[in-house]
Protein backbone atom coordinates (compact mmCIF):
# COMPACT_ATOMS: atom_id res chain seq x y z
CA UNK A 1 0.00 0.00 0.00
CA UNK A 2 1.36 3.51 -0.69
CA UNK A 3 0.74 5.22 2.74
CA UNK A 4 2.83 2.40 4.02
CA UNK A 5 5.64 4.02 1.84
CA UNK A 6 5.82 7.19 3.98
CA UNK A 7 6.89 5.73 6.76
CA UNK A 8 9.66 3.39 5.60
CA UNK A 9 12.29 5.36 5.09
CA UNK A 10 12.35 6.36 8.73
CA UNK A 11 12.35 3.19 9.97
CA UNK A 12 14.69 1.68 7.85
CA UNK A 13 17.49 3.09 10.58
CA UNK A 14 15.85 1.75 13.61
CA UNK A 15 15.04 -1.62 11.88
CA UNK A 16 19.04 -1.94 10.73
CA UNK A 17 20.17 -0.61 14.43
CA UNK A 18 17.78 -3.00 15.98
CA UNK A 19 19.89 -5.06 19.01
CA UNK A 20 20.23 -8.90 19.18
CA UNK A 21 17.64 -10.43 21.00
CA UNK A 22 18.50 -10.85 24.59
CA UNK A 23 16.20 -11.64 27.81
CA UNK A 24 14.04 -7.82 28.47
CA UNK A 25 13.60 -6.80 31.59
CA UNK A 26 10.55 -5.08 30.90
CA UNK A 27 8.29 -6.26 28.51
CA UNK A 28 4.25 -4.08 26.87
CA UNK A 29 2.11 -6.16 25.00
CA UNK A 30 1.13 -3.97 22.30
CA UNK A 31 -2.31 -4.83 21.05
CA UNK A 32 -5.07 -2.48 17.99
CA UNK A 33 -7.78 -3.49 15.93
CA UNK A 34 -5.90 -2.20 12.99
CA UNK A 35 -4.72 -4.28 10.14
CA UNK A 36 -0.58 -4.42 10.05
CA UNK A 37 -0.72 -1.85 7.00
CA UNK A 38 -2.31 0.69 8.70
CA UNK A 39 0.29 4.28 9.49
CA UNK A 40 -0.45 3.39 13.05
CA UNK A 41 0.25 -0.61 12.66
CA UNK A 42 3.76 0.61 10.77
CA UNK A 43 4.57 3.40 13.35
CA UNK A 44 4.04 0.97 15.98
CA UNK A 45 6.69 -1.07 14.21
CA UNK A 46 8.95 1.47 14.15
CA UNK A 47 8.41 2.42 17.82
CA UNK A 48 9.46 -1.38 18.90
CA UNK A 49 12.51 -0.89 16.97
CA UNK A 50 13.48 2.17 18.61
CA UNK A 51 12.72 1.39 22.02
CA UNK A 52 14.13 -1.93 21.95
CA UNK A 53 17.36 -0.15 20.21
CA UNK A 54 17.59 2.66 22.36
CA UNK A 55 17.24 0.50 25.94
CA UNK A 56 19.54 -1.90 24.55
CA UNK A 57 16.60 -4.59 24.87
CA UNK A 58 15.74 -3.65 28.45
CA UNK A 59 12.15 -3.17 26.95
CA UNK A 60 10.55 -5.47 24.48
CA UNK A 61 7.36 -4.22 22.81
CA UNK A 62 5.27 -6.91 21.47
CA UNK A 63 2.65 -6.17 19.14
CA UNK A 64 -0.85 -7.73 18.07
CA UNK A 65 -2.80 -6.19 14.89
CA UNK A 66 -6.35 -7.25 14.32
CA UNK A 67 -7.88 -7.75 17.61
CA UNK A 68 -6.29 -10.83 18.11
CA UNK A 69 -6.03 -9.24 21.88
CA UNK A 70 -9.67 -8.06 22.30
CA UNK A 71 -11.10 -5.27 20.92
CA UNK A 72 -10.54 -1.75 22.46
CA UNK A 73 -11.85 -2.10 25.27
CA UNK A 74 -11.73 -5.33 26.25
CA UNK A 75 -7.50 -4.42 25.94
CA UNK A 76 -8.18 -1.46 28.25
CA UNK A 77 -9.65 -2.99 30.45
CA UNK A 78 -6.80 -5.25 31.42
CA UNK A 79 -4.41 -2.21 31.05
CA UNK A 80 -6.44 -0.70 34.06
CA UNK A 81 -6.07 -3.99 35.88
CA UNK A 82 -2.78 -3.57 35.64
CA UNK A 83 -1.68 -6.11 33.02
CA UNK A 84 1.49 -5.27 30.69
CA UNK A 85 -0.93 -3.90 27.53
CA UNK A 86 -1.32 -1.27 25.73
CA UNK A 87 -3.68 -0.26 23.20
CA UNK A 88 -4.88 2.81 20.76
CA UNK A 89 -8.00 4.50 22.14
CA UNK A 90 -10.09 7.22 21.25
CA UNK A 91 -10.72 10.37 23.82
CA UNK A 92 -14.22 9.28 24.10
CA UNK A 93 -13.25 6.13 25.84
CA UNK A 94 -10.86 7.89 28.51
CA UNK A 95 -14.06 10.56 28.49
CA UNK A 96 -16.25 7.89 30.76
CA UNK A 97 -14.00 8.39 33.39
CA UNK A 98 -12.86 11.59 33.31
CA UNK A 99 -15.83 13.62 31.04
CA UNK A 100 -13.78 16.96 29.56
CA UNK A 101 -11.92 13.96 27.13
CA UNK A 102 -15.01 13.94 25.28
CA UNK A 103 -14.55 17.15 23.73
CA UNK A 104 -11.49 15.83 21.59
CA UNK A 105 -14.21 14.10 19.37
CA UNK A 106 -17.02 16.09 19.92
CA UNK A 107 -18.30 16.41 16.16
CA UNK A 108 -16.65 19.41 14.25
CA UNK A 109 -15.41 20.71 17.93
CA UNK A 110 -12.16 21.16 15.91
CA UNK A 111 -11.64 23.45 12.74
CA UNK A 112 -8.28 21.00 11.45
CA UNK A 113 -6.43 18.28 12.98
CA UNK A 114 -3.44 20.95 13.11
CA UNK A 115 -5.74 22.54 15.73
CA UNK A 116 -6.32 19.16 17.83
CA UNK A 117 -2.63 18.11 17.78
CA UNK A 118 -1.44 21.84 19.30
CA UNK A 119 -4.20 21.68 22.05
CA UNK A 120 -3.29 18.04 23.05
CA UNK A 121 0.11 19.43 23.30
CA UNK A 122 -0.97 21.77 26.18
CA UNK A 123 -1.22 22.59 29.72
CA UNK A 124 -5.21 21.44 29.70
CA UNK A 125 -4.27 18.16 28.59
CA UNK A 126 -1.35 16.91 30.33
CA UNK A 127 -3.84 17.86 33.46
CA UNK A 128 -6.25 15.84 32.24
CA UNK A 129 -3.88 12.76 31.55
CA UNK A 130 -2.60 13.11 35.70
CA UNK A 131 -5.95 12.91 36.55
CA UNK A 132 -7.11 9.53 34.46
CA UNK A 133 -4.15 7.75 35.88
CA UNK A 134 -4.69 9.14 39.12
CA UNK A 135 -8.80 8.02 38.98
CA UNK A 136 -8.16 4.62 36.50
CA UNK A 137 -4.74 3.07 36.64
CA UNK A 138 -4.45 4.08 32.99
CA UNK A 139 -1.48 7.09 31.71
CA UNK A 140 -1.38 7.94 27.89
CA UNK A 141 2.09 7.65 26.95
CA UNK A 142 1.15 10.43 23.80
CA UNK A 143 -1.78 11.14 22.24
CA UNK A 144 -0.88 12.28 18.91
CA UNK A 145 -1.71 8.81 16.80
CA UNK A 146 -4.25 10.11 14.20
CA UNK A 147 -5.85 8.06 12.40
CA UNK A 148 -7.59 10.33 9.91
CA UNK A 149 -11.12 12.07 10.05
CA UNK A 150 -13.66 10.02 10.03
CA UNK A 151 -16.39 9.56 6.77
CA UNK A 152 -19.64 7.58 6.24
CA UNK A 153 -19.30 4.36 4.52
CA UNK A 154 -23.05 3.37 2.93
CA UNK A 155 -24.37 1.43 0.26
CA UNK A 156 -26.14 4.19 -0.75
CA UNK A 157 -25.42 7.79 -1.65
CA UNK A 158 -26.02 10.25 1.20
CA UNK A 159 -25.90 13.96 1.12
CA UNK A 160 -27.84 15.09 3.91
CA UNK A 161 -29.10 13.37 7.49
CA UNK A 162 -32.55 12.72 6.23
CA UNK A 163 -30.44 9.91 3.90
CA UNK A 164 -29.53 8.30 6.90
CA UNK A 165 -33.05 7.57 8.03
CA UNK A 166 -33.60 4.55 9.44
CA UNK A 167 -30.14 3.23 8.58
CA UNK A 168 -27.86 1.16 10.92
CA UNK A 169 -24.56 2.47 11.34
CA UNK A 170 -21.98 1.01 13.17
CA UNK A 171 -20.21 3.15 15.77
CA UNK A 172 -18.03 2.94 18.77
CA UNK A 173 -20.12 1.62 21.80
CA UNK A 174 -19.11 4.93 23.70
CA UNK A 175 -21.99 6.97 24.53
CA UNK A 176 -20.76 10.10 22.53
CA UNK A 177 -20.35 8.21 19.35
CA UNK A 178 -24.22 7.24 19.93
CA UNK A 179 -25.25 10.57 19.79
CA UNK A 180 -23.23 12.03 17.44
CA UNK A 181 -24.53 9.28 14.71
CA UNK A 182 -27.93 9.38 15.91
CA UNK A 183 -28.12 13.13 15.76
CA UNK A 184 -26.23 12.67 12.01
CA UNK A 185 -29.65 11.08 11.10
CA UNK A 186 -28.91 7.05 11.20
CA UNK A 187 -29.42 4.16 13.46
CA UNK A 188 -26.57 4.29 15.71
CA UNK A 189 -25.41 0.37 15.97
CA UNK A 190 -22.20 -0.35 18.27
CA UNK A 191 -20.47 -3.39 17.38
CA UNK A 192 -16.62 -4.53 17.66
CA UNK A 193 -14.75 -3.62 15.00
CA UNK A 194 -13.47 -6.94 13.61
CA UNK A 195 -17.53 -7.74 13.00
CA UNK A 196 -18.04 -4.72 10.63
CA UNK A 197 -16.78 -6.57 7.35
CA UNK A 198 -18.90 -9.18 7.35
CA UNK A 199 -22.11 -7.73 9.01
CA UNK A 200 -22.46 -5.44 6.19
CA UNK A 201 -21.71 -8.41 3.89
CA UNK A 202 -24.70 -10.30 5.20
CA UNK A 203 -26.79 -7.21 5.69
CA UNK A 204 -26.97 -6.75 9.48
CA UNK A 205 -25.29 -3.42 9.12
CA UNK A 206 -26.15 -1.01 6.47
CA UNK A 207 -23.58 1.64 6.84
CA UNK A 208 -19.89 2.42 9.03
CA UNK A 209 -18.02 5.41 10.02
CA UNK A 210 -13.92 5.56 10.00
CA UNK A 211 -11.09 7.16 8.66
CA UNK A 212 -9.71 6.40 5.32
CA UNK A 213 -7.03 3.79 6.24
CA UNK A 214 -9.19 1.74 8.15
CA UNK A 215 -11.62 1.85 5.02
CA UNK A 216 -9.08 0.16 3.14
CA UNK A 217 -7.32 -1.85 5.41
CA UNK A 218 -10.64 -3.42 6.13
CA UNK A 219 -11.83 -3.31 2.76
CA UNK A 220 -15.02 -1.97 3.64
CA UNK A 221 -15.28 -0.74 -0.10
CA UNK A 222 -15.95 -4.27 -1.03
CA UNK A 223 -19.29 -4.48 1.05
CA UNK A 224 -20.83 -0.77 1.03
CA UNK A 225 -18.94 0.92 -1.89
CA UNK A 226 -20.34 4.49 -1.01
CA UNK A 227 -17.98 6.72 0.59
CA UNK A 228 -19.16 10.69 1.91
CA UNK A 229 -16.69 12.86 3.00
CA UNK A 230 -18.01 14.47 6.13
CA UNK A 231 -14.74 14.52 8.33
CA UNK A 232 -16.98 14.39 11.22
CA UNK A 233 -14.92 14.03 13.37
CA UNK A 234 -10.96 14.32 13.46
CA UNK A 235 -9.86 10.63 15.19
CA UNK A 236 -6.89 11.20 17.21
CA UNK A 237 -6.15 8.09 19.57
CA UNK A 238 -4.03 7.68 22.50
CA UNK A 239 -1.40 5.23 23.38
CA UNK A 240 -2.94 4.05 26.66
CA UNK A 241 -0.72 1.64 29.30
CA UNK A 242 -0.82 0.70 32.47
CA UNK A 243 0.05 3.34 35.09
CA UNK A 244 1.46 0.85 37.08
CA UNK A 245 3.31 -0.82 34.67
CA UNK A 246 4.56 2.63 33.09
CA UNK A 247 6.21 3.42 36.86
CA UNK A 248 7.54 -0.13 37.24
CA UNK A 249 10.36 1.42 34.89
CA UNK A 250 13.16 3.10 35.90
CA UNK A 251 13.11 6.82 34.92
CA UNK A 252 15.49 6.65 32.44
CA UNK A 253 13.35 3.86 30.39
CA UNK A 254 10.26 5.48 31.13
CA UNK A 255 11.44 8.27 29.44
CA UNK A 256 12.77 6.34 26.43
CA UNK A 257 9.11 4.65 26.56
CA UNK A 258 7.96 8.33 26.48
CA UNK A 259 9.87 9.74 24.01
CA UNK A 260 9.50 7.55 21.07
CA UNK A 261 5.52 7.15 21.94
CA UNK A 262 5.45 10.94 20.81
CA UNK A 263 7.97 10.80 17.99
CA UNK A 264 6.10 7.71 16.08
CA UNK A 265 2.76 9.15 16.93
CA UNK A 266 3.92 12.43 14.34
CA UNK A 267 4.97 9.86 11.98
CA UNK A 268 1.72 8.29 12.37
CA UNK A 269 -0.17 12.01 12.33
CA UNK A 270 2.02 13.14 9.22
CA UNK A 271 1.48 9.51 7.29
CA UNK A 272 -2.42 9.78 7.48
CA UNK A 273 -2.54 13.40 6.71
CA UNK A 274 -0.47 13.03 3.41
CA UNK A 275 -2.00 9.66 2.48
CA UNK A 276 -5.86 10.20 2.95
CA UNK A 277 -5.95 11.45 -1.19
CA UNK A 278 -3.87 8.38 -2.34
CA UNK A 279 -6.25 5.85 -0.32
CA UNK A 280 -9.65 7.87 -1.56
CA UNK A 281 -7.72 7.35 -5.06
CA UNK A 282 -6.99 3.78 -4.75
CA UNK A 283 -10.76 2.81 -3.33
CA UNK A 284 -11.84 4.44 -6.53
CA UNK A 285 -9.85 2.59 -8.59
CA UNK A 286 -10.90 -0.30 -6.57
CA UNK A 287 -14.93 0.38 -8.02
CA UNK A 288 -15.66 2.60 -4.44
CA UNK A 289 -17.01 5.84 -4.82
CA UNK A 290 -15.46 9.10 -3.22
CA UNK A 291 -18.05 11.58 -2.51
CA UNK A 292 -17.17 15.49 -1.33
CA UNK A 293 -20.66 17.11 0.17
CA UNK A 294 -21.56 19.90 1.41
CA UNK A 295 -21.47 19.48 5.56
CA UNK A 296 -23.04 22.10 6.61
CA UNK A 297 -26.36 20.06 7.35
CA UNK A 298 -24.60 17.69 9.39
CA UNK A 299 -22.70 20.44 11.44
CA UNK A 300 -26.31 21.78 12.57
CA UNK A 301 -27.73 18.71 13.05
CA UNK A 302 -24.76 17.68 15.73
CA UNK A 303 -25.16 20.80 17.61
CA UNK A 304 -27.60 19.40 20.36
CA UNK A 305 -25.04 16.78 21.11
CA UNK A 306 -22.90 19.64 22.46
CA UNK A 307 -25.28 20.43 25.43
CA UNK A 308 -25.87 16.88 25.88
CA UNK A 309 -22.87 16.25 27.55
CA UNK A 310 -21.80 19.55 28.81
CA UNK A 311 -19.58 20.07 26.25
CA UNK A 312 -20.73 23.94 25.25
CA UNK A 313 -18.26 25.94 27.57
CA UNK A 314 -15.91 23.38 27.10
CA UNK A 315 -15.52 23.46 23.22
CA UNK A 316 -15.41 27.39 23.89
CA UNK A 317 -12.12 27.19 26.38
CA UNK A 318 -10.45 25.07 24.14
CA UNK A 319 -10.73 27.05 21.41
CA UNK A 320 -9.46 29.58 23.12
CA UNK A 321 -5.95 28.13 24.46
CA UNK A 322 -6.01 26.75 21.04
CA UNK A 323 -6.35 30.41 19.98
CA UNK A 324 -3.55 31.89 22.24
Amino acid sequence: MRLGKLLLPVMAAAWLTAPAAVAADYTLRLGHVLAPTDPLSIAAEGMKASIEERSKGAVEIQIFTNSQLGDTQDMMDQAQAGANIGTFADASRFGQFIPSFNVLVAPYAFASVEELDAFVDGPTFAKWNEELAAQTGLSILSFNWYQGARNLVTKKPVSTPADLAGVRMRTIGQPLWISTIGAMGAVPTPMAWAEVYPSLQTGALDAAEAQPSAIWGAKLHEVAKDITVTEHIYLMSGLVVSDAWLKSLPEELRTIVEEEAVRWGKEALKANVEGSAAIFADIEKAGGTVTRIDTAPFREAVKPVYAEFGLVDLIAEVQKEVAN
